[in-house]
């Protein structure tokens, strides 16, 4: 750690410590298995999605590039985390360089913001597909998922640029301890020396609309699609949709319930215990990322039989 008690901007040198889970120190081992495995469970599902969609040509549909997108960002996400995680549970490697822990706290919220936008844009696909499926694909087009995918990213920029600005502008003078297993925005700045008040009530807001916003056009989304579904005649039909749907839903109540958990707790649940608010943290960025590609696509037919249809074809040329 930096002599230097009082970390400035422009010190590369200078760096924070990783507590990990507080509390739960003792148990690295256990806390290194449940996160490596996990992060291998990760980068294996959305590594075959990203390369069954690379390799068939069929798979250009709008679903599919928005699946695309969601494996990229869980995979920077998790590996924005996990890796440095790891190090702290089985090597002791708890100290994070200065700039690297902005780097970090600059990837795992941005990708939060892009994947939550991500899921809106899955909702909306799945909305004029059931709704209006006469109009898909003029509706969606690839110049129109381009531009969705622009907006999500610079959404994201617009967002963190200015917390990212505000956080690093801090003077750190008091102990350099972060009570956390990653640089969290809100762990970081409660080590400032001066009122992080600013940049915590901007964090909390930012956050609160972009999920407050991306939840309300899901629901309204999901429920036009509750509704076309429920007057369909052919109940196979309509159980299909609904069955697909409900899948979705419960994935995204998975990603959005532990996000505000966790992020309302850190601001204002002075009850609820560190060790608490870290573990629903970490869960909230590790456990979407492993869930993601067994619902999302897994369970979408055309990749299913593409993952079938190259594992079988590469055991054939064997």
């Amino acid at each position: 750690m930096a002599s230097d008690p009082f970390i400035r901007p422009n010190s590369s040198s200078s760096s924070f410590i990783l507590v990990g889970v507080p509390s739960l120190e003792a148990f690295p081992t256990c806390l290194g298995i449940l996160f490596c495995s996990g992060y291998i469970i990760a980068l294996v599902g959305n590594g075959i999605v990203l390369l069954v969609i690379g390799l068939d040509n069929s798979l250009r549909d709008p679903i599919h590039c928005f699946l695309g997108m969601l494996a990229v960002i869980d995979v920077v996400m998790v590996t924005s985390i996990v890796p440095k995680m790891l190090s702290m549970f089985w090597l002791n490697s708890v100290e994070i360089g200065y700039i690297a822990c902005f780097v970090q706290m600059f990837l795992v919220h941005s990708t939060t913001s892009e994947e939550s936008g991500v899921l809106l844009a899955m909702a909306i696909d799945r909305y004029v597909a059931i709704c209006h499926p006469l109009r898909y694909q003029a509706i969606l087009n690839r110049q129109t998922i381009a531009q969705i995918g622009l907006a999500i990213v610079v959404r994201a920029l617009l967002f963190m640029v200015p917390l990212t600005g505000m956080v690093t502008n801090l003077p750190y003078c008091r102990s350099h301890v972060v009570p956390h297993s990653y640089c969290e925005h809100m762990a970081v700045a409660k080590l400032a020396c001066t009122d992080p008040r600013p940049s915590r009530l901007y964090s909390v807001a930012g956050s609160s609309l972009i999920v407050g916003m991306d939840m309300a056009f899901i629901a309204v989304s999901y429920g036009m699609i509750l509704k076309t579904v429920l007057g369909k005649k052919s109940w196979k039909k309509a159980w299909k949709a609904f069955s697909t749907c409900g899948c979705h839903i419960c994935v995204v109540l998975l990603y959005y319930i532990p996000g505000i958990v966790s992020i309302y707790a850190q601001q204002f649940g002075s009850s609820v215990s560190v060790h608490t608010q870290v573990l629903l943290a970490d869960f909230y960025l590790t456990l979407p990322t492993m869930l993601n590609p067994i619902v999302y696509s897994m369970r979408t037919k055309r990749i299913r039989q593409a993952v079938l249809k190259m594992l079988f074809s590469r055991k054939a040329h064997a």
